[in-house]
C-alpha cells in the first residue's frame, strides 16, 4: 500500500479509501447496496486496516446515518487507534423530514457535524464534505460554515464532492479572498468507463492542488469482472443501473482488460482500480464491497504495476470524445509546448 498526500496539505492517505455505503441495514436505495449488519461490517474494517488502509469515508446519508454508527462501532470492537485512522464523513442530504434539515446552510450544516460525531462516537472527523451542490445556500455562507467547523476542531480539513469545476475554482477564489479554511479535496466518479472528469476537472484539480477522491471507480460493478458482452451477470446492476455507462463500447474496454489482467496474473477490478491509481491527479481511490471476498480482491489492486503500454491500451479502449473547448485549446497550444520558437526577422 503506498500513501498519497491529500492534495496541497501534509495528511497522508491510503492509496485505497475504504467506502461504507454498504454499511448499516438500511432501506430503499442503500438497501440494495448492501445493507450489511455489523457482524459483516468489523471482518472489512479489520481486512482494510490490515491491508494498509488508513482512510475510512462515510456520510450522513448512508442507511441514514447507521453506517456512520457502524464505522463507529467497529473501529472500538475491533481496539483501532483512532489517532492512525484518517475518517471522513459529508453531508448535504435529507436527514429529516423539517425543510431545514438538509443542505449547505450554516444552520444544517452545525447541527450535521455534531449529529455525525454522535453516531461516530468520536469528537472530530478528519476530512467534512459537503456531498453536493446546494443551489439555495450562499457559497460564502456554506465556506464559512466549514470555517467555523475547523476552527471549533470538530474536523481537521473540509472538501466537497460532486461539484463542478466552476464551482469548485469560484470556491477556492472566496476561501483565499476571506481567509477561510482552504478546499482539501474533491470526492467524484471516476472510472475507466466513465472520464467526463479529464475534461475540466482533473486539470483544475491538478492545477489548483486539490486532492482527488475516486468514488465508484468500477462504474457500478460493471468492471467487477461479471459483466461481458452477451453475460450481463449479477448483482446491484441488475436493479439498480448507475452510474451510466456506453455498454457497447465498455464491452470492448472490458475485454481489453481481460488481457492485461491475464498478463498480470490480476482480476479485471483490479487493472480498473491500477489504472485509476496510475493518474496524476488521483490521492485515493474508495473501495466498497458487499462481501469480503470482494474487497480482498479489491486490496490486490495495489500490487498491480501497469506498463505504460499497458495504461495507453486501455486509455483508447474508451477514449471519451473531445469537448470544446478542449479541442481548441489543443490545437491552438500545440505550437507553443516545445518551448523553442522559430522565426526569421530578415524581413
Amino acid at each position: 500500500m503506498r500513501y498519497n498526500r491529500l492534495g496541497r496539505t501534509g495528511l497522508f492517505v491510503s492509496e485505497l479509501c475504504l467506502g461504507t455505503m454498504t454499511f448499516g441495514e438500511g432501506e430503499g436505495m442503500f438497501k440494495q447496496m448492501g445493507a450489511l449488519g455489523q457482524s459483516d461490517v468489523n471482518p472489512q474494517v479489520k481486512a482494510a486496516v490490515d491491508g494498509g488502509i488508513n482512510f475510512i469515508d462515510t456520510a450522513d446519508v448512508y442507511s441514514a446515518g447507521k453506517s456512520e454508527e457502524a464505522v463507529g462501532r467497529a473501529i472500538r470492537d475491533l481496539g483501532l487507534n483512532r489517532d492512525e485512522l484518517v475518517i471522513a464523513t459529508k453531508a448535504l442530504g435529507p436527514m429529516g423530514e423539517d425543510v431545514n434539515a438538509r443542505g449547505a446552510s450554516r444552520f444544517h450544516l452545525l447541527n450535521a457535524i455534531d449529529a455525525s460525531l454522535d453516531r461516530l462516537g468520536m469528537d472530530h472527523v478528519d476530512l467534512y464534505q459537503i456531498h453536493g451542490w446546494d443551489p439555495a445556500t450562499p457559497l460564502e455562507e456554506t465556506l464559512r460554515a466549514l470555517d467555523t467547523i475547523v476552527q471549533s476542531g470538530r474536523a481537521r480539513y473540509v472538501g466537497v464532492s460532486n461539484w463542478a469545476a466552476w464551482q469548485i475554482a469560484r470556491a477556492i477564489g472566496k476561501t483565499e479572498q476571506l481567509g477561510l479554511a482552504p478546499l482539501a479535496s474533491l470526492q467524484a466518479y471516476y472510472s475507466l468507463v466513465g472520464r467526463d472528469l479529464e475534461h475540466e476537472i482533473a486539470p483544475m484539480l491538478e492545477a489548483e492542488g486539490l486532492g482527488l477522491m475516486v468514488w465508484s471507480p468500477l462504474a457500478g460493478g460493471f468492471l467487477s469482472g461479471k459483466y461481458r458482452r452477451g453475460q450481463e451477470g449479477e448483482g446491484r446492476r441488475a436493479s439498480f443501473d448507475f452510474p451510466p455507462v456506453d455498454k457497447d463500447k465498455g464491452y470492448d474496454a472490458v475485454e481489453v482488460m481481460d488481457d492485461i489482467a491475464a498478463s498480470h496474473g490480476a482480476t479485471v477490478p483490479q487493472v480498473a482500480l491500477a489504472w485509476l491509481l496510475a493518474k496524476p491527479a488521483v490521492s485515493t481511490v474508495i473501495i466498497g464491497a458487499r462481501k469480503l471476498s470482494q474487497l480482498q480482491d479489491n486490496l490486490g489492486a495495489s500490487d498491480v504495476r501497469l506498463s505504460e503500454d499497458d495504461i495507453a491500451r486501455l486509455d483508447a479502449a474508451y477514449a471519451p470524445p473531445m469537448q470544446y473547448p478542449g479541442w481548441m485549446l489543443k490545437r491552438q497550444g500545440e505550437y507553443r509546448k516545445g518551448g523553442q520558437i522559430e522565426a526569421n526577422f530578415d524581413d
